[in-house]
């Protein structure tokens, strides 16, 4: 990929080991967080480097200090406190924060990602110690080109860009926003094999509309509220051209971007650069490959199901959209595949003829499709959409804690012998409905997913599984892909194939447990598959740039480039 930075660089000797140039010396190597190997130095490398009597004397392997720092994580008991920790050892030293995430990465997932990065996005700039990314905002985005240039790696890859406009079920959080572009990077490195000396999250601070946040002496961002119509996009556009102009082959993700803007955005840079909503798509990929796992579970296909999507957000939307999709997929015709797929906003059934977001039009139903049903209102509430309906699937995006109530989960077990329960809405603190609940409500019928983690259930003597719909499964694999295969585009098509990818997965080693997800353990593995679909689809679709990629062994290509934690010798540079 080129040169790497400033302060050092990878290449490789006569026999091809790689090992590491480093053009600093002393305390500065300690300090910049992607040279400093800690005690892992070498006796010869602190001499040669500067370093001598700057390091306790015993020299550790990587697999020592994992073990050290793991006991100190340990030592913290409440969640936020462990996101401190993990946040100061990747200040640290970047190596060995990966290399501890990978060891234990079922368990401290829920504290780098969701829910707890929830929390860590709200008190940001209480708990803020170390800056990371790149920061626009209406101070510095007239310099946007100076700014990127600012930022210590020559060959960025992966940004996480984000306005914070709705993070999670959160809502508008300002600048606190940025934690979640960090961790959403960690996972892309973690997870998906991403090298973290080509990623950078990105805050685009175009204000707030929190006053608490305006007025807090304490906050960190701008205070000002935040821009809106043309002037936002003037603002993005300017991020854009310096960001394509100094990295040409990055790719894009934009993350928690309001629905006002999240498709507009998307839709304006698309086609001019690779980027992709996770929100809006990774979130609707995740969601179809969970449910098509659940009517293979009911032995049933997807075109048998009448699905209701509680929530037309960019989330909500998303999963509309890629559902239609996949019913197309499976043979339906397009008009048939929308009539099957029932989407609810705050005031009820989208339908056709009321006052909408233009997002919410294309999923619209026609006003005499439901025309027999029995409402008492002028709009169909959820319960109405579930019975007249004969909804078979509940599919919830809204945020709004405890929506899918026993009277709620009654009635769609009327319709079918196992329904289908997606309570999707992140962090845990906004999830439709509670596992434990919805398993009592239909007696064990349900096929039960949330969008955090929640513990199997136990009732009656059996063990239900809670399978986790994290976008997790889905984006680090995309993004990789996007990478190797220097795609010009993410289309659609390499959207829905990252969800066949993770469903086709998930039957071979989980369906007959029940499972409709894999675990998070098997993360990296669900990436690569995920990666391997992608790139044949974007050579498909002939958006790759690396056309050299067509008739290769796209499994051992991705998995001989997934970046791993290690080591590597140090040597001086001139």
């Amino acid at each position: 990929m080129g040169r790497i930075s400033p302060y050092f660089d990878i290449k490789k000797d006569s026999k091809g080991n790689e090992y590491m140039e480093v053009y600093l010396e002393g305390i500065a190597l300690l300090r910049l967080v992607l040279s400093n190997k800690g005690t892992s130095f070498t006796q010869d490398e602190r001499v040669e480097l500067g370093l001598d009597g700057l390091l306790p004397p015993q020299v550790n392997t990587l697999e020592q200090q994992v073990d050290r720092v793991y006991r100190g994580y340990l030592r913290v008991s409440d969640p936020l406190g462990k996101y401190q920790y993990l946040r100061a050892v990747q200040e640290r030293s970047e190596i060995l924060f990966y290399a501890l995430l990978a060891a234990h990465l079922e368990e401290m997932l829920p504290i780098v990602y969701t829910p707890t990065v929830g929390q860590a996005v709200q008190e940001y700039s209480y708990i803020y110690q170390n800056p990371r990314g790149l920061s626009f905002s209406p101070l510095n985005i007239d310099r946007a080109n100076t700014v990127v240039k600012s930022y210590p790696w020559y060959d960025v890859r992966m940004i996480v860009a984000t306005d914070s406009s709705a993070i999670l079920g959160l809502g508008d959080q300002g600048y606190g926003g940025l934690a979640i572009a960090i961790g959403k990077l960690a996972l892309y490195t973690v997870g998906g094999g991403v090298s973290p000396f080509h990623t950078c999250p990105v805050k685009l601070d175009v204000g707030t509309d929190r006053l608490d946040l305006i007025n807090d002496p304490t906050y960190l961002g701008v205070r000002q509220r935040r821009m809106r119509g043309e002037s936002y996009l003037a603002f993005v556009d300017k991020f854009v051209q310096a960001v394509h102009g100094r990295w040409p082959k990055a790719i894009i993700q934009w993350e928690d971007l309001s629905k006002e803007v999240a498709f507009k955005v998307l839709e304006r840079y698309r086609k001019e650069i690779p980027c992709f909503n996770d929100d809006i798509q990774g979130t609707g990929a995740v969601a179809v490959a969970g449910l098509i796992s659940a009517c293979r579970l009911k032995g049933e296909s997807l075109g048998d199901q009448k699905i209701v999507v509680f929530g037309a957000g960019a989330g909500g939307i998303g999963v509309a959209w890629a559902i239609v999709e996949a019913l197309v997929r499976e043979g339906l015709s397009r008009a048939d595949a929308h009539a099957r797929v029932f989407v609810l906003d705050s005031k009820g059934l989208v339908v056709e003829g009321r006052a909408m977001d233009p997002h919410k039009q294309p999923f619209a139903q026609d006003p005499e499709r439901i025309s027999g049903w029995r409402v008492a209102g002028p709009v169909p509430t959820l319960l109405e959409t579930i019975q007249n309906g004969a909804a078979t699937v509940l599919l919830g995006l809204s945020g709004q804690t405890g929506a899918f109530s026993q009277p709620i989960v009654t009635a769609l077990c009327q319709n079918t012998a196992r329904p289908v329960v997606f309570a999707l809405s992140n962090p845990t603190s906004v999830s439709e409905a509670l596992p434990e609940d919805v398993v009592k409500w239909s007696d064990g019928r349900a096929i039960i997913a949330t969008g955090s983690p929640f513990p199997d259930v136990s009732y009656k003597g059996s063990i239900y599984p809670i399978g986790q719909g994290n976008n997790a499964f889905i984006f680090p694999g995309l993004g990789f892909a996007s990478i190797l295969s220097e795609c010009r585009e993410i289309t659609d098509n390499m959207v829905l194939e990252a969800a066949y990818a993770l469903t086709d997965y998930t039957a071979a080693k989980h369906l007959d447990a029940g499972r409709v997800y894999p675990p998070v353990r098997e993360l990296q593995e669900v990436s690569v598959r995920v990666a391997v679909r992608v790139i044949r689809c974007a050579l498909n679709d002939k958006v790759a740039g690396k056309v050299d990629l067509d008739g290769r062994d796209l499994d051992a290509y991705v998995r001989s480039r997934f970046w791993k934690p290690r080591y590597l010798p140090f040597v001086r540079g001139q």
